[in-house]
């Protein structure tokens, strides 16, 4: 999605993802056999309303975040761009996705893959995209109904 409507390949994607073509490639049909995107003609697009209403109501109960300890990373959720700007972190540490080269100490916060550090730092669009959702995985009702309002109104621009 932070790609828009711009044609791609499993390759391309696999490189932007920081993961194997093949993973990309059963992603996709992963998606597809849930309503999350569909086919037109070869093309695989975002199938939005049934995204959206996933991320709404249902991804805080099938992706539910590890917590940890105290680990250096990425801010994540409330902590980093957009909703940093809306919500003002108080003395607890930070979500964060573990990461060796992160520059916040905060509490370790499972990321929805691997690699998503990694990819998050090649793409500062995916990375605010991620953060949302992390907000509707662990988030607090008032950061999950910012989130909810932040990704709808992204995938109507997407679509």
């Amino acid at each position: 999605m932070s790609n828009g409507d711009n044609p791609w390949t499993y390759n391309e994607l696999s490189v932007e993802l920081s993961m194997s073509p093949s993973e990309v490639h059963a992603s996709a049909k992963r998606a597809l056999a849930a309503k999350f995107a569909i086919k037109v003609d070869s093309v695989i697009k975002v199938n939005i309303r049934n995204l959206t209403e996933f991320l709404s109501c249902c991804i805080q109960y099938v992706f539910i975040p590890e917590r940890g300890s105290l680990s250096r990373g990425m801010p994540t959720a409330y902590a980093a761009f957009p909703m940093n700007k809306e919500f003002v972190m108080g003395n607890e540490p930070p979500p964060v996705w573990p990461d060796p080269e992160g520059a916040v100490r905060g509490e370790s916060f499972s990321p929805l893959y691997k690699s998503v550090p990694k990819a998050a730092k090649k793409d500062p669009v995916l990375y605010e995209l991620l953060t949302l959702v992390d907000a509707l995985r662990g988030g607090k009702a008032r950061e999950k109904d910012f989130a909810k309002k932040e990704i709808v109104k992204r995938l109507k621009l997407y679509g």
